[in-house]
């Protein structure tokens, strides 16, 4: 079965939780259930991980790079910070959504820039947990467009 990688970066675990005027109050376990469940309907094997360590994001966007998946990636912290998250998904060769949960583009100035945003397919942020849902949609269409 074809498959996606649904990576989260660091503090994704605390949603529901942490800041829910910013996050909002779904789970990362609510997010994963509907995106299992949004996978299903679109014909793809969910893979749902989580790292609060950027040496785990990029070894499964290497993993996903072997296994031919489509990435997911709501990089968190690591999209303002992290080179070695860009220099994986050049690498691996992967198609990638980068997602976020609030309008980065909104907030502080730090959060304006991505490393991941210039080699991803699209950028989704602002829809709390239904960007999800929408960058799952994203890249199915994608993947048939390439077939």
């Amino acid at each position: 079965m074809k498959q996606i990688f649904v990576l989260n970066g660091p503090n994704l675990n605390l949603l529901g939780k942490r800041e829910p005027g910013i996050y909002g109050v779904a789970t990362l376990d609510d997010i994963r259930i509907s995106c299992e469940a949004a996978g299903k309907e679109l014909g793809y094997n969910i893979d749902f991980r989580q790292s609060n360590y950027e040496g785990d994001l990029v070894s499964w966007i290497q993993e996903a790079g072997e296994k031919e998946a489509l990435v997911l990636i709501n990089p968190a912290a690591y999209t303002h910070t992290s080179v070695a998250l860009q220099d994986a998904i050049r690498a691996a060769r992967v198609t990638v959504v980068e997602v976020h949960l609030s309008n980065i583009h909104a907030r502080e100035a730090f959060r304006h820039h991505s490393y991941v945003s210039p080699v991803a397919q699209g950028v989704i942020c602002g829809f709390g947990a239904e960007g999800y849902i929408l960058g799952l949609r994203a890249l199915a269409a994608s993947a048939t467009k390439q077939q």
